[in-house]
């Protein structure tokens, strides 16, 4: 159930309490948000000496950042071959410079922010065929990256091979963005429930700005950017085990909804049985007969969910909100890679508000051309939902919710958003409980 997991950073850190805006403010940048990307934007305006306020619908952290696996990698699954084939070296280079930068940004401010940072090599792994792994190995070195092909790695089961990516890095998000957030100019408990030119409608009064980053998972405005159309939403798992196997490196499967691993001092997370949301998948149950095969003397200490947003082509949407909003900018598709993308988004938004000219604008466009196979597949879903008959519906655009028996939920197959057994909501984009 939503309310009974064990989140293992919870537990690690004790989260600083901001208050609630009550009544009308003014500031030059509205950040509606307080998960990583819209705390890192924050970070970064204080540092231009930028007017900025973030609102926190609930309190910050209690989204994906606080679900995260929080690995700092630059290597996002297969993506690079698919990124060299489809938009050319360029754009390939230019994804790997951004994320690279990112993960630089992390190890410096790791310094002042102490947070179990530790260096680690990444690997994407596969269990049958190597053909994807070579390509991607090529494509990486094509674009000046050492990675390597290998078919050792410290997993409990063969492999038909890995790409090392070395020198990437894992963390505690909770010790990083509670020492991050310290500081800033937050406020918790303070929905935003409309969005209109220059200002944002909350419960208890109106925010004007004069520009706008909704950093908020999943976008909330309707009315520019066909969001409920360029993304999907897919729910993960992880367990975390104690008297499991100690591993060096950081490992995720090369497939859809594959296994991912990591230790955490004396625990691995173990992650993986996903689905898209609405949908079944393995969840927890796949991920503990595999810990009880290959793990028997492990003890199970924590376990969560989180959702991601999913992209029609692997790539965020960082910019401008849509071609005909003025003013208003999003950072949101981060494809269960939030860590890296997060911190990117934040540098590119903070150039953009700021009036600097960034050089990964147009690669991370959200306007950018989107006639995907997966846009059909997204308007079909929404298509079926919108017709097929349900008792409870989606206050966000209308479709049917499916009642999920796992996390005691009620979801949504359209645009992900979720509820629980009494009606709160659980995740966006609904701007509103179900009752």
């Amino acid at each position: 159930m939503e309310n009974c997991q064990k989140r293992l950073w919870d537990k690690t850190v004790k989260m600083p309490v901001f208050n609630e805006l009550h009544g009308d403010a003014q500031t030059d940048v509205l950040i509606i948000g307080g998960g990583a990307a819209g705390l890192l934007c924050g970070y970064f305006l204080k540092k231009r000496n930028i007017d900025y306020m973030i609102l926190e619908g609930d309190r910050i952290l209690s989204g994906t950042t606080g679900l995260t696996t929080a690995k700092i990698t630059v290597q996002h699954g297969l993506i690079f071959n698919k990124i060299l084939s489809s938009l050319g070296r360029e754009a390939a280079r230019l994804y790997m410079e951004a994320n690279c930068e990112a993960l630089e940004f992390y190890r410096e401010l790791s310094k002042a922010f102490p947070c179990d940072f530790e260096e680690k090599d990444s690997f994407v792994y596969l269990t049958g065929g190597r053909d994807r792994l070579e390509a991607e190995t090529a494509a990486v070195r094509k674009i000046g990256f050492p990675a390597v092909m290998t078919s050792k790695t410290e997993l409990p089961f063969k492999v038909a091979g890995a790409v090392k990516f070395p020198n990437q890095a894992q963390f505690n998000p909770a010790k990083f963005f509670s020492q991050i957030a310290n500081g800033l100019n937050i406020y918790e408990k303070t929905f935003v429930r409309e969005l209109m030119p220059g200002c944002a409608v909350t419960d208890k009064g109106t925010v004007k700005a004069h520009k706008i980053i909704v950093a908020t998972h999943f976008p909330i405005l309707n009315k520019h950017g066909a969001y409920f159309l360029k993304m999907f939403q897919s729910r993960s798992y992880v367990i975390a085990l104690k008297n499991a196997q100690n591993i060096e490196g950081m490992y995720v499967d090369g497939n859809n909804n594959g296994l991912s691993f990591r230790n955490y001092k004396d625990l691995l997370l173990l992650g993986g049985g996903g689905h898209r949301t609405g949908k079944k998948g393995g969840n927890w149950e796949e991920l503990r007969k595999f810990a009880e095969k290959y793990y028997p003397d492990a003890v199970e200490e924590f376990f969560w969910s989180a959702q991601d947003c999913m992209t029609l082509d692997g790539i965020p949407y960082i910019g401008r909100y849509s071609k005909g909003s003025r003013d208003i900018y999003t950072a949101t598709g981060f494809n269960k890679w939030g860590m890296t993308s997060s911190m990117a988004a934040a540098l590119i938004l903070a150039d953009i508000v700021a009036g600097v000219d960034n050089k990964y604008q147009k690669l991370f466009s959200p306007s950018r051309m989107m006639l995907k196979p997966q846009l059909f597949i997204n308007a079909g879903e929404a298509v079926i939902n919108l017709i097929g008959f349900s008792r409870k519906r989606c206050p966000h655009m209308g479709c049917r919710l499916k009642w999920n028996s796992v996390e005691h939920s009620w979801d949504c197959a359209c645009h992900g958003s979720r509820f629980s057994e009494s009606g709160k909501l659980l995740d966006n984009p609904s701007n509103g409980d179900l009752y």
